[in-house]
């Protein structure tokens, strides 16, 4: 390949988020999709920290070796997310009634979003990162909780929080302090300054 990115093969994203997917491609860095298969909370359960951001970069350096082992010499991508509002951590929605909730709990607070990414090459990992934002949901009326989870549909149940704040999801919001991406799932600066040290992007 030629231009910004130096390698031959593009980089092995170890998620099936198409966010994530089309968040790389736009900033210059080719991706190819393969998902891990990791049972998060028992890589969870065998963390040292139970921390957002320990357990966030924790899981995205499990995924990012799961998939590598059928990836010798590439360079593998994984990224996950967690949610805390103070020493409670949130896990995605299991139906719509616990996305309401989840909803309940968050409206009027300011929650934490932690971003954590992991690159490895042939299962060990040469680079890791986490970046955090805060936003803070209003406070709306069980109406509005209602006609938002007919509106966000499955998509409740795809994020942690019952939101996607690209979409309908930003509705729920009155402030947000940090990085747009690294509220979509992905720390994208860090990311790119570690590709640039392992020589993948050029300088």
């Amino acid at each position: 390949m030629t231009g910004l990115w130096l390698k031959r093969e593009p980089l092995v994203l170890a998620s099936k988020s198409a966010v994530r997917a089309m968040i790389l491609e736009d900033a210059g860095v080719p991706a190819e999709i393969r998902p891990a298969v990791v049972d998060e909370r028992a890589v969870e359960a065998q963390l040292p920290s139970s921390g957002a951001a320990d357990v966030a970069v924790g899981l995205a350096c499990a995924k990012a070796l799961d998939v590598c082992a059928g990836a010798p010499g590439r360079l593998v991508l994984g990224c996950d997310q967690t949610l805390s509002l103070g020493s409670e951590r949130f896990t995605k929605p299991r139906s719509r009634e616990d996305g309401r909730a989840q909803l309940a709990r968050l409206s009027g607070k300011t929650h934490a979003l932690s971003s954590g990414a992991a690159l490895a090459r042939d299962e060990k990992i040469v680079w890791s990162a986490v970046a955090e934002a805060r936003l803070t949901m209003r406070e709306f009326s069980d109406d509005f909780v209602e006609a938002y989870l007919d509106a966000a549909g499955d998509a409740v149940l795809t994020s942690v929080g019952g939101y996607q704040f690209e979409g309908v999801g930003a509705q729920l919001f009155e402030r947000v302090e940090g990085d747009f991406f690294t509220i979509l799932g992905l720390p994208l600066l860090p990311l790119l300054a570690g590709l640039r040290d392992l020589g993948a992007l050029a300088r």
